[in-house]
């Protein structure tokens, strides 16, 4: 059976979309058409029903979804192998593609430094950034889309995926400069009459920080919800209301002077869990990767780590 069949089923299954699949695959749209045709003929069965709406996979689709991202799991490995990609080619050379996701704020703060490490390091190593909401990223880890990905989360439950915290991130209170409650300190009750620029919801900390003030006496504050973390830093610094974020994504705003901390009630720092799919091949690339993550962002903001455990997560 050619693989490629298999990758565009996958993708389709993903997409619902003939069209989004033909763009992300580089194909045109009837070649779609005509390799699920083919996959369909070759498996004597139908994979998708069309609908109006969109591919929604089959009940034998949704069966062997699963089954055909493990062929294509074991064709990455053979190439990569074979590629003497492993670490035992001539020059011990690790390479290949490393498709990593991570929210807004890990991607801006820390992740340069990992680049620019295994630039050195590793060069042969192809890095993708992806940035991704948790929803999202644990999304691309079941699909294959990503490799690995970095959450902020303080448990990940799901019991296809493999998680370990590298790092914590402390959170901060930020205002305007000119805010009342700038470089102040300030209670619950102070905080539940402000206007407060959150994170989407699936952000572990701002989900956190809502329900906090919502379960508050009194009336509830004005809460809005961002995509985008520089759109809340855009309106507390224009003097809108505050936010809480990572201080990573703040340092220089607060050195600056563009922002000002608010010491508000403490909430625990937030992991950082390094996490992969429990039933997927870890390339020896993504493992050169989890290993820099590791070694950067533990030293970065400090994870305790005995010496009984395994580096990484992906070991």
């Amino acid at each position: 059976m050619d693989t490629r069949l298999l990758k565009t089923f996958a993708a389709l299954a993903r997409t619902g979309s003939f069209t989004a699949t033909a763009t992300e695959l580089h194909l045109a749209q009837s070649t779609i058409t005509v390799q699920i045709r083919t996959l369909e003929r070759e498996l004597g069965t139908r994979l998708f029903d069309r609908l109006p709406s969109g591919a929604l996979p089959t009940s034998a689709g949704r069966r062997l979804l699963t089954e055909a991202e493990e062929v294509l799991d074991a064709e990455a490995r053979l190439r990569t192998v074979a590629a003497a990609g492993n670490g035992d080619g001539a020059d011990g050379a690790v390479e290949g593609p490393v498709a990593l996701g991570a929210g807004e704020s890990l991607c801006a703060s820390h992740l340069p430094r990992v680049i620019a490490s295994l630039r050195r390091t590793h060069p042969g190593i192809d890095l993708h950034l992806h940035p991704a909401g948790s929803a999202a990223a644990i999304e691309g880890l079941r699909t294959g889309r990503l490799d690995l990905v970095l959450l902020l989360e303080q448990d990940v439950t799901d019991a296809d995926l493999v998680a370990r915290p590298i790092a914590r991130e402390p959170l901060v209170y930020v205002a305007a400069p000119g805010h009342p409650l700038a470089g102040r300190e300030a209670g619950w009750d102070e905080l539940a009459g402000q206007s407060f620029f959150v994170h989407e919801q699936g952000c572990s900390y701002s989900d956190h920080l809502v329900r906090t003030l919502l379960a508050l006496p009194g009336p509830a504050p004005r809460l809005t919800r961002f995509g985008s973390i520089e759109a809340a830093r855009a309106c507390v610094a224009a003097g809108l209301g505050l936010t809480l974020l990572p201080r990573a994504t703040v340092e220089r705003q607060l050195a600056e002077g563009y922002l000002a901390e608010v010491h508000g009630p403490a909430i625990p720092p937030v992991p950082v869990q390094l996490t992969r799919h429990r039933r997927r091949w870890t390339s020896p690339a993504a493992r050169a990767v989890a290993d820099e993550l590791t070694r950067l962002l533990a030293a970065a903001r400090g994870v305790s780590r005995t010496s009984d455990e395994p580096r990484t997560s992906v070991d």
